[in-house]
């Protein structure tokens, strides 16, 4: 059978033209699908604007359906849902980034560090960990030790926290000998608690050498020392601790007062109070003073003292206790309405987050910073 020629000649120009039809359409319903992500992008970018984060998810939801290939938009769908606190849903678009496997090494350490901060914020701490030691040799690698050192402390794993300040230490620009020393106290403070007392003098004097310009070792040798019965040697420790952290003096007053009386050694140390006694003058040192003194005369005196230079109703309240009344009752009625007033004054507040406390806190129970207590009352600040 002859091939008909004229029949080649008709199909190849119509072969042709469906072809060119073909991607005419193609690619006319791709310009309108990457016209509506960017619409959707921009439109989830405004709602962020306008602080609308329910409104963005959805736009960028709508985007990343239009274009789930791109990285970028689950990135930002991820992190939304985390700020959110949506944790679970940051989870899953985090883990199907990290099962893709176009993903360059770069996005994959980002998403993973994305994981492990998702989990981090939802409590998973085990998780967390898990996540972050995947991070070891990237880009996140600081980041992640800085987070694992979070996660230690408040685990109150303090070997594995030191171990990790170690290694921070070296590659930081910072220093971590007094956060360390602090690491050190803890654990002395446990062994304590367990009875071991050698050992945890010995934890203690690591401590003092870790960082020398530290009060806290000091203060926790000095305690450790009172309670074994050792008045003179602990108060000689709180001296030598005015000395080296004269910034500590509020905290170490009244327990000084203390061992003054026991050792009777009050001339001394209110004397040596009264030298150290800052500008504008503090609340604790105030009264340490006030208790060493020979008898109320000479204590109302300081307290007028103070309060020449410093307006103080803690101190008022002080000084109307030790004022002889002819009427004792109506001392009594305003003697508790000022303590009433004067009460929440004596409070310790956080430098970080503003965390009040009653008692003083080398690490802040709200935001976990450490040394974050100015060593002064709410009064004072």
């Amino acid at each position: 059978m002859d091939l008909d020629l004229t029949w080649l000649l008709w199909g190849l120009p119509l072969a042709f033209a469906l072809g060119w039809l073909a991607s005419r359409l193609d690619l006319r319903q791709w310009r309108l699908e990457s016209r509506r992500a960017p619409k959707a992008v921009f439109r989830g970018l405004n709602h962020l604007l306008n602080e609308q984060q329910d409104r963005a998810i959805d736009a960028f939801i709508e985007a990343v359906q239009n274009d789930p290939d791109t990285s970028e938009l689950h990135f930002a769908l991820g992190n939304l849902f985390r700020r959110r606190g949506d944790y679970d849903r940051a989870v899953r678009v985090h883990e199907h980034l990290l099962a893709r496997g176009d993903l360059t090494q770069k996005d994959r350490d980002r998403a993973q560090h994305a994981l492990a901060l998702d989990f981090l914020k939802a409590g998973l701490l085990d998780r967390a960990e898990a996540a972050l030691r995947r991070l070891e040799g990237s880009a996140f690698a600081s980041e992640a030790r800085q987070a694992l050192l979070g996660i230690y402390e408040r685990g109150r794993d303090w070997s594995q926290a030191s171990a990790m300040a170690e290694q921070l230490d070296t590659e930081q620009p910072g220093s971590y000998q007094i956060r360390l020393s602090h690491f050190l106290c803890e654990q002395a403070l446990e062994r304590a608690r367990q009875g071991d007392r050698p050992g945890a003098l010995q934890l203690l004097e690591a401590a003092t050498a870790r960082a020398p310009e530290a009060a806290r070792p000091r203060i926790e040798r000095a305690l450790l020392l009172q309670q074994d019965g050792a008045a003179g040697p602990a108060l000689d420790m709180l001296l030598e601790t005015s000395a080296h952290a004269p910034q500590s003096l509020p905290l170490v007053a009244h327990p000084m007062a203390q061992l003054a009386k026991q050792t009777k050694r009050q001339a001394e140390v209110r004397q040596r109070l009264q030298g150290l006694q800052s500008q504008p003058p503090s609340l604790d040192v105030t009264e340490a003073i006030a208790q060493l003194s020979e008898d109320n005369t000479q204590a109302r005196a300081t307290y007028l003292a103070h309060l020449g230079t410093e307006a103080s109703l803690v101190v008022a309240s002080r000084w109307l206790a030790d004022e002889p009344l002819s009427d004792p009752q109506a001392k009594a009625l305003v003697l508790r309405a000022l303590d009433q007033a004067a009460n929440p004054l004596k409070r310790y507040r956080c430098a970080a987050c503003g965390f009040e406390a009653r008692q003083y806190f080398w690490q802040c129970p709200g935001c976990q910073s450490w040394d974050s207590y100015p060593t002064r009352r709410v009064e004072e600040l």
